[in-house]
């Protein structure tokens, strides 16, 4: 039985989510930086062995494996770990693709040496089942480090603007953003880990000659925003509005200056002998 036959309704949406539009483009086009600062925060060396969770396409995976670790990469939607694949093979990279929930990881206990997520596993809806997981499958004395949106930086705002044009979430889920707050990662990991570090950074954003144009391309390739505008597909006044109001939130952000910065948190930790 597949992945996807095992899935919960939740989880199906969700995937679904993620296999709009075409994230890879994100990914490669506006935040590719991200991956090689996950992989610089954790300290990766030749040999060691890594779990990237919510690995999307490979942000972190392929620069992860280009250091010469041996590297696995997990996550829910197929249609992203193909991207994957291809990418990793254009570039002679030897990295495993599994598909995989993140509070069900498949792996061993202390399994991995270093276990990553950039900007991936702030989006599964329930926060505490998938720290646990992280730790799960990190060894004792491994590695955990994390890059995630902040609630006050700019995906954080994009997401509070589209909060009101999107289906409700499930009962008992978290917002997202809410892994780029130090103190909700550290309630999550407790008293499990040490050396926990988190650093506030900026992304410099350069790819949007103005508002509309950060508008369309999030409206053309980006999963959650091409579902909040399917969800209204039939309203077109509040598809107006919503036109309206990711502009004005890129103009404020400086978009038509031709320069934003994306605010995200870097968390580093070491799972307890």
């Amino acid at each position: 039985m597949s992945q996807a036959e095992i899935l919960d309704p939740i989880k199906q949406k969700h995937r679904a989510l993620w296999a709009l539009g075409d994230y890879d483009v994100v990914a490669t086009d506006v935040v590719s930086e991200l991956g090689r600062t996950i992989v610089d925060a954790a300290g990766i060396t030749p040999g060691t062995r890594v779990l990237d969770v919510a690995a999307g396409s490979g942000n972190a995976s392929l620069p992860a494996a280009s250091a010469g670790a041996r590297v696995v990469a997990s996550d829910l939607t197929p249609e992203l770990l193909e991207t994957g694949r291809h990418r990793a093979a254009s570039q002679g990279l030897d990295i495993e693709w599994v598909e995989a929930d993140a509070e069900h990881l498949p792996f061993e206990d202390g399994d991995f040496d270093t276990v990553l997520s950039c900007v991936g596993v702030m989006f599964a809806p329930f926060h505490q089942p998938v720290a646990d997981e992280l730790l799960r499958v990190t060894r004792p004395g491994g590695r955990i480090a994390l890059v995630n949106w902040t609630p006050t930086g700019f995906i954080g705002q994009l997401f509070a603007v589209m909060k009101p044009y999107v289906a409700p979430p499930p009962p008992g889920a978290q917002p997202g953003p809410l892994w780029g707050t130090e103190d909700h990662v550290r309630t999550l990991f407790g008293d499990r880990v040490t050396d926990f570090q988190a650093r506030p950074q900026l992304l410099t954003v350069e790819q949007f000659e103005n508002a509309e144009s950060f508008r369309d391309f999030f409206k053309k390739y980006y999963g959650p925003t091409i579902a909040a505008y399917r969800n209204i597909a039939d309203d077109p006044e509040r598809t107006e509005k919503l036109d309206q109001e990711l502009a004005e939130l890129a103009r404020r952000n400086d978009a038509d200056n031709g320069i934003m910065t994306w605010e995200y948190l870097v968390v580093t930790a070491t799972k307890r002998p």
